[in-house]
């Protein structure tokens, strides 16, 4: 019995269809060895393909087979014959690999008053949604927003505080920048936090003004001074848009995340999903913030905790800000300024003093550090805190590691074990603003991986959600292309097959869960995506151009491009 499987762009957008051969009616002696010998049974053949193992050895097998959750086998055609399976695939030649790992990613539930602009093109577009929900949410309630970033926008500018008073008079409005570290609110919103154009910068972050003196709306990294008070929405509000934003990962062949960072009270939110959906979702390990050592030992919980779907993630630390500010902690001033380096979110000692208690406690730590300033004090910190408390596997990483840091840094983190999730991604989104703010050397090695890897630093890479999408973090790391086609840094540029590693088995090693997934193998779980065209031999522009046809977790398909 034939059965459609899928249908995928063929080439100059001809569409072909790809043919399921159902087994169920042919007995296992049927599909046995020439013997006739009975054939293994499993649940799945994957056949005739171009699959990417993604091993040590670079292994191209064509036919891998699933039984369950896992993976039994991977191999040539001859594995067709020595299992049956009710469903076989003919994957006509097409890519298949382990689904992506995305390991430093943030997926929330929004409220109804949250409106997406990650797609927004203008200014006037996002004055238009934002009147349209000022309609929908009733007169003086709030309106949130996020995603827009002034290098995708046609007026080349960010939204300020007359765009959003024009569009939601009397309500206050706070619309995040892609990135989040920056926010442009509207004038209740200020009036509401009792802030004027008088008030002074607050510890680690700038209020804007024109050059009039006047607020423009803009508060950068401490965005918190307002957004602290928007009324909390219930958890069971929240829910059904996590679920939601967490299955629309399939689509883009995220099998698993590291979502950055939660509260202690959004984590139950977390669990009451996936135990309405347990393996329904992408599997999940979520980053949780400090709050205070008798919190943290009242939540009960630490890194590692929960199941192959969710479990706890490492502790988030965020040591400065980023480049969308600008605030990340740099050692020398930013282009075109006499002192300005960034800042960090707290002082030093209280750095310091929360890296070492962390690792006392047994956390394993993921540390924002974006500047290089920010990273050597980082790796300082947690050397210091090994000294003191040894610890072998502790697999503290840092996120992000934009502004390369000195070489001896770099030996030191390899030295003692300390990664990187990195987002080559940045390189091409967030292009104009390293252009503005960094010169020579830093701006060219903007988000490096090579120099890193070359060193001994184990390097995943994520997306941060600029995008969120694995193929643009691709095509950067392997191009070091930035939107406007500029390379910076080619040096910096690895191979395709360690990029798709670095968001695969990379990944997940930083999970501890590398013996489970990233690889196609025996005796793994099989989290599989189907593809529209190889990534190891498509020109370089077409990388980000491939679709995700089908996934599959844990053996089930979750999503279907048909």
């Amino acid at each position: 019995m034939i059965h459609p499987f899928l249908i995928r762009p063929a080439s100059a957008g001809i569409l072909t269809a790809l043919l399921v051969v159902s087994l169920s009616a042919c007995s296992p002696a049927e599909n046995a060895t020439g013997s006739g010998e009975a054939a293994t049974t499993a649940d799945v053949i994957f056949s005739n393909g171009h699959i990417l193992t993604l091993d040590d050895a670079d292994t191209v097998a064509s036919t891998l087979v699933v039984s369950g959750e896992k993976i039994v086998a991977v191999g040539g055609d001859e594995l067709v014959t020595e299992f049956t399976a009710p469903l076989v695939i003919d994957l006509e030649g097409r890519t298949l690999m382990p689904g992506f790992i995305d390991s430093h990613t943030h997926i929330y539930g929004r409220p109804p008053h949250f409106i997406d602009l990650t797609e927004v093109g203008s200014v006037a577009e996002i004055v238009s949604l934002v009147s349209a929900k000022a309609a929908e949410v009733g007169p003086g309630n709030w309106i949130t927003g996020y995603g827009w970033s002034e290098d995708e926008l046609s007026e080349g500018r960010r939204p300020l505080i007359g765009d959003l008073d024009s569009a939601a008079p009397g309500h206050p409005v706070m619309l995040t920048r892609a990135g989040g570290h920056s926010a442009v609110f509207s004038s209740t919103a200020f009036e509401i936090a009792s802030i004027d154009a008088t008030t002074p910068n607050p510890e680690g972050g700038i209020i804007e003004r024109d050059d009039a003196g006047a607020l423009n709306g803009v508060i950068r990294e401490r965005q918190n001074l307002i957004g602290d008070l928007i009324p909390e929405t219930p958890a069971q509000d929240l829910r059904p848009s996590l679920i939601a934003n967490l299955e629309a990962l399939f689509e883009k062949g995220i099998t698993s995340i590291t979502h950055a960072n939660a509260t202690l009270d959004i984590f139950p939110v977390w669990e009451a999903a996936y135990a309405e959906h347990r393996g329904g979702l992408p599997r999940a390990s979520v980053q949780v913030l400090h709050e205070g050592r008798e919190a943290m030992a009242a939540f009960g919980r630490i890194s590692g905790d929960g199941d192959e779907h969710l479990r706890v993630g490492p502790l988030k630390i965020f040591a400065d800000g980023g480049f969308t500010g600008p605030a990340a902690y740099t050692s020398k001033p930013y282009k075109g300024e006499d002192e300005y380096r960034g800042k960090l979110n707290m002082t030093e000692a209280e750095l310091h003093d929360l890296i070492i208690m962390a690792h006392e406690d047994g956390w394993q730590l993921g540390i924002h550090a974006i500047g290089d300033a920010a990273i050597m004090l980082s790796v300082d910190y947690l050397i210091e805190a090994l000294s003191a408390a040894p610890r072998d596997d502790h697999r503290h990483y840092l996120n992000h590691f934009t502004v390369m840091p000195d070489a001896e840094t770099m030996d030191d983190m390899a030295a003692n074990g300390i990664a990187i999730t990195q987002q080559p991604n940045f390189t091409y989104t967030l292009e104009g603003r390293y252009v503005a703010n960094l010169d020579g050397a830093r701006l060219e090695t903007n988000n490096p991986v090579r120099t890193p890897m070359n060193h001994g630093i184990h390097v995943a890479i994520s997306s941060d959600i600029l995008p969120i999408g694995p193929w643009v973090g691709i095509y950067a790391a392997v191009t070091r292309k930035g939107m406007s086609g500029r390379v910076f840094g080619p040096r910096e540029a690895i191979s395709r097959e360690e990029a798709l590693k670095a968001y695969t088995s990379k990944g997940a090693w930083l999970s501890r869960e590398e013996n489970i997934k990233g690889v196609l193998a025996p005796g793994m779980l099989a989290d599989l995506i189907v593809l529209s065209d190889d990534p190891l031999s498509v020109p370089d522009e077409e990388l980000l151009d491939i679709e995700v046809l089908e996934t599959w977790l844990g053996g089930q398909r979750v999503f279907s491009r048909n």
